[in-house]
């Protein structure tokens, strides 16, 4: 009897086990269409409620930091810079940054802005720490370059090579950066044409797109 009531305990611990750690799965998983920005918040619908939040802190367009962090991450939130490697390419060494998760963000970037935000709890695996934190940025980009939140493609360039750094103007000889921030200006474009057939629909919420 204690026997089987024992098992029958270990059994529901390890199915509540399954099933916490399918729902942290399902979670995290990056959305399954990518490439429509409805489709995704209709996937997730906390992001939509994260890129909201996002969008009236710092009066940033979503469509551009999910242009900038599908580029970045591919929506992957455990993303890691490439590896290193030594012996003739052979033996993994390290990373080549310390970027990590879904805004790709380098610990020094990131640590400045959980100070500068007194966030300190904020991880770059978590979605809305990590779209707030793009639009932290984003928003300092304008401040202190002169760049409109709109302007998807300069917007990226100031991401990938630092405030200083496209002040700088290194990004001008480099034609590979130029083409993806393009690609990048591109999404971004795309994400705010579908998000405007879809914003209305959002708003009214789950449960009124549910019933009617």
């Amino acid at each position: 009897m204690f026997q089987r009531r024992v098992n029958g305990r270990g059994f529901r611990l390890v199915f509540l086990g399954l099933s916490l750690a399918l729902l942290v799965s399902c979670a995290t998983r990056p959305p399954a269409k990518h490439d429509d920005l409805c489709s995704i918040y209709e996937e997730k619908r906390s992001w939509y409620k994260a890129g909201m939040a996002m969008q009236k802190k710092w009066d940033v367009p979503v469509s551009v930091p999910m242009a900038i962090m599908y580029q970045e991450s591919g929506f992957v939130a455990n993303a890691k810079a490439p590896r290193t490697y030594t012996f003739f390419g052979l033996i993994p060494w390290g990373r080549k940054s310390s970027a990590y998760g879904y805004p790709q963000a380098l610990d020094g970037t990131w640590d400045h802005y959980r100070d500068d935000t007194d966030n300190a709890g904020a991880d770059r695996d978590d979605f809305a720490d990590a779209l707030d934190f793009m639009g932290w940025y984003i928003h300092n980009t304008r401040r202190l370059n002169g760049v409109s939140a709109t302007d998807a493609y300069k917007q990226y360039l100031n991401y990938h090579e630092g405030w200083q750094g496209y002040r700088q103007g290194r990004w001008k000889n480099t034609s590979w950066l130029k083409k993806v921030a393009q690609n990048v200006a591109r999404r971004a474009g795309r994400y705010d044409a579908q998000f405007a057939g879809c914003r209305d629909e959002f708003a009214k919420g789950f449960w009124y797109r549910l019933f009617h």
